[in-house]
């Protein structure tokens, strides 16, 4: 159910815009672009969400895994933002093939259905990650064989089903940004700050690996990016059409300068102890037994995935989003923090 009628479109630009989990950190980061850029702007998501209206956004509400709800939100829209995901690293596999892999091939049928023209997926690095150090590489890694995470595996099909997806009556592309962060986020870094506090936080191997980030508004701006490029193909296969996309902020860190940067923004403590690798994974193994075997809610605080993650270097280059999309990171690291901890402390 949508809040009003959609407005109709002049064909002079993207018509009405549907962005999928337009309530979620990025979602929302993505909403607001559109919306200072004039576009008409449609968001579906699971909950209500009463910003997305102040700031002029039609809402409708329902499950990526409810096809007929799906079909519903896409009517009327010539572009749609899949953002919405299920994410995490620990969970039932059939909760996150049903949000990821079936919910993207709903968003894809609908836009089939009701003339479509241009689809932008938000993918994630981690479709191509495995367990060893991972520097500088570009869209031309591979798939990975197998993965650690449910989360991971859903996303990748969800990939693949997008870019297959692509074709003259619909362009698609998929982008792939790496740990998204900045003022708004009211989960990873909240969370972040109360473990550390609590003293549950350790580096692993002394978080020398280096990893790429990107600001929230960067992050936005490069979708946006990606529809510019899509509109502007007219009835030429646009560059960036059944392609993937690494997204960042070029700028790639050791972990325990990222961590340490981003809790003292927030009035954390500094993180300085640290536990091997080789401890953070059998740590990973026990725990992962004890959650499978016992009926212990939430998530473990460690896992096999996470401890390699942890301890190896991640990061990504981002020439070709530079190329074909025309992306160019806006935001460095420590302007970003200023931005962070001033929403910090707004907010306290």
């Amino acid at each position: 159910m949508t809040d009003h009628a959609p407005a109709p479109d002049d064909g002079s630009g993207p018509g009405r815009i549907l962005v999928t989990g337009g309530g979620g950190f990025l979602g929302f980061a993505i909403c607001r672009q559109l919306v200072q850029r004039g576009y008409a702007v449609r968001s579906f998501s699971r909950g209500d969400y009463p910003a997305l209206r102040e700031l002029g956004v039609e809402t409708a509400r329902g499950d990526l895994g409810d096809a007929a709800a799906v079909d519903a939100a896409v009517q009327g829209c010539e572009t749609v933002f899949h953002v919405a995901a299920l994410a995490g690293i620990w969970g039932a596999k059939a909760d996150f093939w049903r949000a990821n892999a079936e919910g993207t091939a709903h968003i894809i049928a609908a836009c089939q259905k009701h003339g479509v023209r241009r689809l932008v997926y938000t993918s994630s690095p981690s479709v191509v990650q495995t367990d060893g150090d991972c520097e500088g590489a570009d869209e031309s890694l591979p798939y990975s064989a197998s993965h650690r995470t449910h989360y991971q595996a859903s996303k990748a099909e969800g990939e693949r089903l997008v870019l297959a997806a692509n074709g003259p009556e619909l362009w698609t592309t998929a982008l792939r940004p790496r740990l998204i962060w900045g003022p708004g986020d009211n989960h990873l870094v909240p969370r972040l700050v109360a473990r550390a506090k609590a003293g549950r936080v350790r580096l692993v191997g002394g978080g020398l690996g280096k990893v790429d980030t990107i600001f929230i508004s960067d992050a936005a701006a490069a979708h946006l990016c990606a529809l510019d490029r899509l509109l502007g193909a007219g009835s030429e296969p646009p560059v960036c059409a059944g392609r993937a996309y690494f997204i960042s902020s070029g700028e790639p860190l050791p972990f325990h300068e990222v961590l340490n940067r981003i809790l003292i923004a927030c009035d954390g403590p500094e993180i300085t102890r640290s536990i091997s690798p080789g401890l953070a994974f059998f740590a990973g193994c026990v725990l992962e037994a004890a959650w499978t075997i016992l009926p212990l809610s939430g998530e473990p605080p460690m896992t096999r995935f996470l401890a390699l993650q942890l301890a190896t270097a991640n990061w990504y280059d981002i020439g070709a989003a530079r190329r074909d999309l025309g992306f160019s990171p806006q935001v460095s690291f420590a302007a970003g923090l200023t931005e962070l901890g001033a929403w910090w402390r707004a907010r306290a």
